[in-house]
């Protein structure tokens, strides 16, 4: 068994907003409120990065048309004692978007960061 930290990507949409700040901060504290009511303090959030198709620099994940903003959002977790990383992606996946229903996720990386405790001994 293994630990690994897997790292996800959420589309929140925020309706009603006139400034991309303002989005981002309405869908990180949305976000970081449901998942507290949730026991899932442990889940860290905060804005995606999207690089520029232009000049290659990175931006805030975060386009807002018809007062209405679409924030790109990347939440981290740690899992302890998975079988395998697909295990791993697996149970992360689940302890989300249990607390974040109707929220699209998609893991974007996995990282193996040690062993993890034997109860078989």
């Amino acid at each position: 068994m293994s630990n690994y930290h897997v790292v996800m990507e959420a589309a929140w949409l925020v309706r009603d907003v006139e400034d991309i700040d303002d989005a981002i901060g309405v869908a990180v504290s949305e976000s970081g409120r449901r998942l507290n009511e949730a026991d899932k303090e442990y889940v860290d959030v905060e804005v995606g990065l999207t690089d520029c198709p232009a000049c290659g620099e990175p931006f805030d994940s975060a386009f807002i048309a018809a007062s209405s903003a679409l924030v790109g959002l990347v939440l981290e977790i740690d899992i302890f004692n998975a079988e395998n990383e697909e295990h791993a992606t697996r149970i992360a996946k689940s302890e989300v978007g249990g607390a974040l229903r109707d929220v699209p996720l998609e893991v974007i990386q996995t990282i193996e960061t040690g062993e993890g405790d034997d109860d078989d001994e």
